[in-house]
């Protein structure tokens, strides 16, 4: 099965003393599902897993592998290493890991290659492969996503490039069988779609979860006038939303709804300016509701 649809990487509250917020997060696991989001994602970089320790990530899968379980939903767990990848082979929840691109030593294609090819051959479930280059320092060709698309074990990508370039074009104009091309740039997912994207891992589909799930159903349903509509309206609240460090003004917003107890960051990251969480709270006040097609 190729992974398609709203997949939402859920944040990590935080409770006024600073603990995590383990009810809120089952909380906002069903939300999101309530509002047709196809998967979830646990550890994501939207879920500062820097910020947890060991027994907090833990016990944050936990609660997501629970939720998922319950309601029959694909989860995906984010593990770098084979030790990370190996403890996902006790929890029968887990569809898939998404695995990041090797970052900061820029290993070369042929490096990323190697890397995700050892890393799949031990790891229990099918890998997505996360490439981000802006944060990872890494590019990767064309010729060489085709490569890591072909090997044992790769289920698809999460791509966030920064925008859409000629290699992502490249990639989905002749997309290889049975490999997910799961757009991670929030703010371009409709183009992404129009282009053939799979779906998309969103943290911006904690809000208005079922305007992006009309967003993804529109372009597979061909709609495209109303699906540019709605993809132009809810590019702009995810650039509202990404104003200041993910998942700063995120949490600010799911505080002020009260779907978490409060709007805590943990370091290094800091608390968004209030002309950032006001100018999203605006751009949510407008964002659709509406489907993007009949």
């Amino acid at each position: 099965m190729t992974l398609s649809g709203v997949y939402v990487p859920l944040v990590t509250p935080f409770d006024a003393a600073g603990a995590v917020a383990y009810a809120a997060i089952e909380l906002l696991a069903h939300q999101v599902l309530d509002g047709g989001a196809a998967g979830l994602v646990a550890l994501g970089t939207t879920g500062e897993p820097g910020a947890l320790d060991a027994e907090e990530q833990r016990d944050v899968v936990d609660v997501i592998a629970r939720v998922c379980r319950e309601r029959g939903a694909p989860l995906l767990v984010a593990a770098n290493s084979v030790a990370a990848l190996a403890a996902l082979g006790d929890r029968p929840e887990v569809t898939a890991a998404l695995t990041l691109v090797p970052p900061f030593v820029r290993p070369g294609e042929a490096g990323v290659v190697a890397h995700l090819a050892a890393l799949a051959a031990a790891s229990p479930v099918p890998l997505v492969v996360y490439h981000v280059p802006y944060r990872t320092g890494q590019p990767l060709s064309a010729a060489t996503r085709r490569r890591i698309a072909a090997l044992p074990g790769i289920a698809g990508v999460k791509l966030a490039v920064g925008g859409i370039d000629d290699t992502t074009v490249d990639l989905l104009a002749d997309p290889p069988a049975r490999f997910a091309v799961l757009g991670g740039d929030d703010t371009v997912i409709s183009p992404m779609l129009a282009l053939g994207a799979h779906g998309g891992i969103l943290a911006s589909a904690h809000l208005t979860t079922a305007a992006f799930v009309d967003l993804v159903d529109g372009w597979r349903a061909g709609d495209a006038g109303p699906a540019r509509v709605l993809g132009h309206r809810l590019a702009a609240l995810s650039a509202a939303l990404f104003a200041a460090p993910n998942p700063t003004v995120l949490k600010a917003i799911l505080h002020a709804q009260g779907r978490i107890p409060s709007p805590a960051v943990r370091l290094p990251l800091l608390a968004p300016g209030d002309d950032a969480v006001r100018a999203a709270l605006a751009r949510l006040a407008a964002a659709p509701v509406e489907a993007a097609h009949p």
